[in-house]
């Protein structure tokens, strides 16, 4: 029996290496050793160190994407990408693919573009509420297109959308975890409501704003204890802001090892909108209060949130008020029972925990 050869290609953020790991680990589960798979990354981004640690083989382009500013380096880019599909093309006939999947970033678009070239068939997995003019290009051509929301028709032929969420690693789920062992690993007692502050990896600037204007109005005593996931980047500058005012409920650290305690402790987060952070909260139905970042490209955030806002599923601040409004709207959500019970019930309604399952169906389906 000939070995099934799929190509996954998407990176620059871990929004995108994911996702797409998610669907190879669920394409491993369900063909063994009768399949063959091939990461594609860009040259210099996080998935060529991230993908080859996880026990996957990538081959890195060196496409590149536009600067904001002008900078010469700008006038490289169309050489890169012309290297890139060139590059793409010898890779999926080396590899002898027969599919190709796209989740999105630099090195997504040349593959997907090269393979539909070649014949080969394409599967885009499209993570946020609006699409991106490059996958709105290569959607013309692709056999199936995966998305996350409903309404996508805006933006894609329709007989091709199939609903499937987003993927994700690990086990995300309502019931999570003992809700008593998640106070008591971050020393917190169950009389006072907890809100979750997640800013990602390298943390975010407006957030981690937003916990030293509230403590500061404050002092350091509300009524509330506080996760305050502050990022590497952040860390001891929020540290030394901590010794310096000293606060009480609050845990801070750069990095959140066990998701599944913070979720299970928290009441509300207050968190990015991110694709793979809105699919998480989702599964695990914990109710929260969005402050989408600005600098991202369409403001697909504010899209993302604005989608889960419309179905009673989140609230909405935007960044420019989170540093008055945001912890006080947290705060107001925790002593609402009822709100509380109503936002959970609506996030679970969206969950999809089969989507890396549902994304395997489509590959399937495009190569019939």
């Amino acid at each position: 029996m000939k070995k099934l050869r799929i190509i996954l290609s998407g990176g620059g953020t871990g929004g995108h290496i994911y996702p797409a790991v998610a669907v190879a680990e669920a394409l491993r589960r369900r063909f063994g050793e009768d399949i063959d798979l091939l990461f594609v990354g860009a040259e210099g981004k996080m998935e060529m160190e991230k993908v080859p640690a996880l026990g996957y083989r990538i081959v890195g382009l060196p496409i590149a994407g536009l600067q904001r500013r002008l900078e010469w380096r700008n006038l490289l880019v169309p050489f890169k990408v012309l290297r890139s599909i060139r590059q793409a093309r010898h890779t999926i006939r080396d590899f002898g693919a027969d599919a190709v999947v796209g989740f999105g970033g630099y090195a997504s678009a040349p593959v997907l573009w090269a393979a539909q070239r070649l014949g080969v068939p394409t599967v885009i997995q499209e993570q946020n509420s609006y699409a991106g003019l490059t996958n709105k290009i290569l959607a013309k051509r692709a056999k199936r297109i995966c998305t996350a929301y409903e309404g996508m028709d805006r933006f894609f032929p329709a007989e091709k959308i199939v609903l499937t969420g987003n993927p994700l690693r690990g086990r995300f789920l309502k019931e999570g975890a003992d809700k008593t062992e998640a106070l008591r690993y971050y020393g917190f007692t169950s009389d006072l409501p907890v809100i979750l502050v997640v800013g990602g990896s390298l943390g975010t600037r407006s957030l981690n704003e937003m916990m030293k204007a509230w403590l500061l109005r404050t002092g350091g005593t509300a009524p509330v204890q506080v996760i305050w996931q502050t990022g590497k980047y952040y860390e001891r500058e929020m540290q030394t802001f901590l010794t310096e005012h000293p606060a009480v409920h609050v845990w801070q650290g750069a990095f959140i090892e066990r998701m599944d305690l913070a979720y299970a402790a928290a009441d509300v987060v207050v968190s990015r909108s991110g694709a793979g952070t809105v699919s998480e909260l989702c599964l695990v139905a914990k109710p929260v209060v969005f402050v989408p970042s600005p600098n991202v490209a369409e403001d697909h955030q504010t899209m993302n949130a604005r989608a889960l806002e419309e179905k009673g599923a989140a609230r909405l601040v935007p960044d420019c008020d989170c540093r008055m409004r945001a912890m006080e709207e947290a705060l107001a959500l925790a002593a609402d029972g009822q709100a509380l019970e109503a936002m959970s019930r609506n996030l679970e309604a969206l969950a999809r925990p089969d989507a890396a399952e549902r994304i395997v169906d489509e590959i399937m389906h495009a190569l019939q």
